[in-house]
């Protein structure tokens, strides 16, 4: 095991963001001011066509408050994916809601909306689909969906910056849109989360959310937390903010190469008019995923990761006994390879070789 390891997944930090962060330090000005400001008004520009964006410290903080900002409470019912990040279900029981777990369709890994429409009744508030793995879910008949049902539509965006659907970019198509800003993500602040609206009302919830419910200080008009964002991490987004749609390119072209080489395994699908941005390559291996996924790391020296391999539905913090067919395929079959923009022609290279002679030799 001679060659250098390949990580499933990795920042890319930069001197230009060590010295934003520089900047700030010696500013003396750490805590929510100007860069957040800046960065907010920045990120609606590039990824979301003008709408507004509300910074918060991290993705989950951003669906919590973005649900309690619209209203979402005890008694309330929010549909969600079984197939996710558990974050997804977990902001909607923090606001004293319930979580209902839809299936997925195999395609693109996204709700299913024929499933999703049976389980609606009147306690439905909402519907939360995530656009996972960066390729958007079916955001136009979701909004048509809940238009037809008198219920809100809310975007987990978390693994999608700059995706789109026949070119109207994620994060535009519910009451509000949550971009999450971790260190594997498409971009980083380090730590963070941006969330979109059009929703007057809901944006300013959201910004009194954030700051222990004031607006002015020690005039606190709501329950509120401190789940501000920092201009230290407002300031590495900032210069992030303006390399992602390169790195995006980057990623579709690296998708686009393995799909091309890849033998013997399912390779990602694009839905028509959908946008992917690529946060995670996901193939579907019906047999040997875990070996797969062990003898790439034990062999080749390249990662890989299951996301996810435990529904939430099953999860112990929701130990719920849905029948989600869809769901339980994917936990068992997928994997997900490099593709992120550091990788070379000789790393994917590398890839490839390695899947295509693991899976040979299994046939």
């Amino acid at each position: 095991m001679s060659q250098d390891f390949i990580p499933a997944a990795k920042p890319i930090i930069g001197d230009e963001e060590r010295a934003a962060v520089d900047a700030v330090m010696l500013s003396g000005m750490l805590a929510q001011g100007k860069e957040v400001a800046s960065f907010e008004g920045e990120f609606s520009e590039v990824l979301l066509d003008g709408r507004a964006s509300v910074a918060v410290n991290s993705g989950t903080s951003g669906l919590h408050l973005g649900l309690l900002a619209s209203g979402v409470g005890a008694g309330d019912e929010v549909i969600v994916p079984s197939f996710t990040f558990a974050a997804t279900g977990n902001s909607v029981a923090l606001t004293g809601a319930t979580p209902v777990f839809a299936d997925i369709e195999l395609d693109y890994y996204t709700l299913d909306v024929a499933h999703v429409e049976s389980l609606i009744t009147e306690n439905t508030k909402g519907i939360m689909p995530v656009h996972l793995y960066g390729h958007p879910f079916a955001a136009e008949a979701f909004a048509a969906l809940a238009d037809k049902h008198g219920i809100d539509l809310y975007e987990d965006a978390a693994q999608a910056h700059g995706a789109s659907v026949n070119g109207k970019k994620v994060g535009t198509f519910g009451k509000f849109g949550m971009f999450s800003l971790y260190p594997t993500k498409n971009m980083t602040s380090g730590e963070g989360g941006m969330v979109s609206t059009s929703d007057a009302t809901v944006e300013r919830n959201l910004r009194l959310l954030r700051n222990q419910g004031m607006d002015k200080q020690y005039e606190n008009e709501l329950v509120g937390f401190n789940n501000r964002m920092t201009d230290l991490h407002a300031a590495i987004g900032r210069v992030q903010l303006t390399k992602v749609m390169g790195w995006t390119k980057q990623r579709q072209d690296n998708a686009a190469f393995l799909t091309a080489n890849l033998e013997g395994v399912g390779t990602p699908k694009v839905a028509e008019g959908a946008e992917h941005v690529y946060h995670q390559y996901t193939i579907r291996v019906p047999q040997g995923r875990d070996e797969l996924h062990a003898r790439l790391r034990s062999e080749f020296n390249i990662g890989s990761g299951v996301y996810y391999p435990v529904p939430n539905h099953r999860l112990p913090s929701f130990n719920r006994a849905e029948d989600l067919p869809n769901t339980e395929i994917a936990a068992k079959e997928v994997l997900s390879l490099p593709v992120h923009p550091s990788l070379s022609q000789n790393d994917l290279e590398r890839i490839v070789a390695a899947v295509n002679t693991i899976v040979k030799a299994g046939a």
